[in-house]
C-alpha cells in the first residue's frame, strides 16, 4: 500500500536521526559544517527529526599551555606558505559568510589546546543536553569570530554563561579532572574508527559525511537517510 505524503512524513518524524557531530573547537571547517548542517535541518523541519550530539576530537592534542602562533603552526603541520594561508583564510571566510558564520577578519593570532572545552561539552551533553548545541556555538564564536584564548577558563566560563548553563558547576569541573577519562575514551573511539579529520558527521551510527559540506549536500543526505529508515 502506498503511503500518503502526510503519513510518510509522520513516519519519518517518528524516528529521529541520531547525528554525532565529531569536531574540534579550533577547526574553522567545523564551524562552517555545523552552520550548514543546522540550516539543512531547519529546511527539513517538517520532514526530518534529529538528535544532535557533539563528540570530541582534538586536532592538536599535544598543544602546550600558551598555544602557538597560528602561522607558525600551519607552516609546521601542513607546510603552507603565508600566501597559501591567506588564500585559505579568504576561502574559509567566504564559505562562513554563505552559512551565516562570521570569521574574525584579522584571523587568529594563536591556536590553543581545546581539551577543557571538550570536557565542558561532554558535561553539557550528559547533564543538560538541550543546551549542548548552544555551548558548542558559543565556543566556536569565541574562537573563530572573536579570536579568544580557548584554554582560558574565563573565556570558557563566559561561553557557559552565554549558553545558559551552570557557571559554578562548570568552574568546579575546570578546577578538577572531571570527565577527562570520558573525553579521552570518546576521542580514542573515533580515532579507532578511522576518523582523522573533522568535521565528520555520523548518522545513525552508519552513514558518514566528511568535511564542511554545503547546506544542499546535508539536506539531500538527511532526507534520503530518513526516508530509507526501517519502519517502526
Amino acid at each position: 500500500m502506498r503511503l500518503s505524503t502526510t503519513t510518510h512524513q509522520a513516519r519519518i518524524m517518528s524516528r529521529p536521526l541520531k547525528i554525532d557531530f565529531v569536531s574540534d573547537i579550533s577547526c574553522p571547517w567545523c564551524a562552517i559544517g555545523l552552520s550548514a548542517l543546522e540550516q539543512a535541518l531547519d529546511r527539513l523541519q517538517n520532514e526530518v527529526a534529529a538528535e544532535l550530539h557533539f563528540q570530541p576530537f582534538e586536532l592538536n592534542p599535544q598543544m602546550p599551555a600558551g598555544g602557538q602562533d597560528i602561522g607558525e603552526h600551519l607552516a609546521q603541520k601542513y607546510g603552507s606558505t603565508p600566501e597559501q594561508q591567506t588564500q585559505i583564510r579568504d576561502t574559509i571566510r567566504q564559505r562562513g559568510a554563505e552559512v551565516g558564520f562570521s570569521f574574525n577578519p584579522a584571523g587568529r593570532g594563536r591556536i590553543y589546546n581545546t581539551f577543557d572545552a571538550h570536557r565542558l561539552l561532554h558535561w553539557a551533553g550528559l547533564e543538560t543536553p538541550s543546551r549542548q548545541p548552544a555551548l558548542k556555538k558559543a565556543l566556536l564564536v569565541a574562537c573563530h569570530s572573536q579570536g579568544q584564548n580557548m584554554e582560558s577558563h574565563e573565556v570558557l566560563l563566559a561561553a557557559v554563561a552565554q549558553a545558559g548553563l551552570d557557571v559554578a558547576r562548570a568552574r568546579a569541573i575546570l578546577a578538577s579532572d572531571e570527565f577527562a577519562p570520558e573525553v579521552r575514551e570518546r576521542e580514542a573511539f573515533y580515532t579507532s574508527q578511522g576518523i582523522h579529520s573533522v568535521p565528520t558527521v555520523i548518522i545513525n551510527d552508519r552513514h558518514l559525511i566528511s568535511g564542511g559540506q554545503p547546506v544542499a549536500v546535508f539536506e539531500q543526505a538527511l532526507r534520503q537517510i530518513a526516508a530509507n529508515q526501517p519502519g517502526d
